[in-house]
């Protein structure tokens, strides 16, 4: 680890997660004293909402730049746990891992990749949202692994053509394809053709909306 005056420290792998794109590191300031900064609620934030990008893209450390949030609750086909939030921000190779801000100066979300047709910066930037950051970091502190839950079904999207021959007023939900056996939702009841709406209290609008809602819940908890 570098930090902003050049000095270097060797750091300790504490525990990664692949599936999220995030890893915890442990090193000793020894007499150096830190001031660390502070986390945001993600779910608080909204399209228009500014942003601050921190990084070291292309090698040239600690630059800083700005845009809005694009949107929120991005699914970039990244894996099925994560959820993006995407900005307009300057993101370039070398930004990875750094901290996306509010104006407040709170971490908001982890800058992970961008989308490009050139290998360069397109306007298309996104971070994991710091809620995730925080779950994925608490375990690998705690057990240097991660674990997430899970329900044990096979789910597709809601079609308005399927929505109709439910009577639904418009489409939405997870429907729920198939079943497999002795997993959590058999054991609760859930069967194919089953529409889930709603979550541990929290809506569905799209399948891809209910697989890092299970993921993020512990593992025995009853919802």
């Amino acid at each position: 680890i570098i930090t902003f005056d050049q000095k270097e420290f060797k750091a300790e792998l504490l525990g990664r997660d692949p599936k999220a794109d995030l890893a915890v590191l442990k090193f000793e300031p020894n007499e150096i004293k830190l001031k660390s900064i502070n986390w945001s609620n993600s779910d608080e934030v909204r399209v228009g909402d500014w942003t601050i990008a921190i990084g070291n893209p292309l090698g040239l450390g600690g630059t800083v730049t700005a845009g809005i949030v694009s949107a929120i609750g991005r699914d970039i086909g990244g894996g099925p746990y994560v959820k993006f939030i995407q900005t307009d921000a300057s993101i370039n190779q070398g930004n990875s891992g750094g901290p996306l801000f509010n104006l407040n100066g709170e971490v908001i979300g982890v800058n992970s990749q961008i989308y490009s047709r050139t290998g360069g910066f397109m306007g298309l930037s996104f971070a994991v949202p710091v809620n995730v950051v925080e779950n994925v970091y608490e375990q690998l502190i705690n057990k240097g692994s991660v674990s997430r839950g899970w329900l044990g079904v096979l789910i597709q999207d809601v079609t308005r053509e399927l929505a109709e021959s439910f009577d639904m007023d418009h489409p939405h939900g997870a429907l729920i394809a198939k079943v497999l056996p002795d997993g959590p939702a058999e054991k609760g009841g859930i069967e194919v053709g089953d529409i889930i709406i709603k979550f541990n209290g929290k809506e569905i609008s799209f399948s891809s909306d209910l697989p890092p809602l299970v993921g993020s819940t512990n593992v025995g908890a009853t919802v």
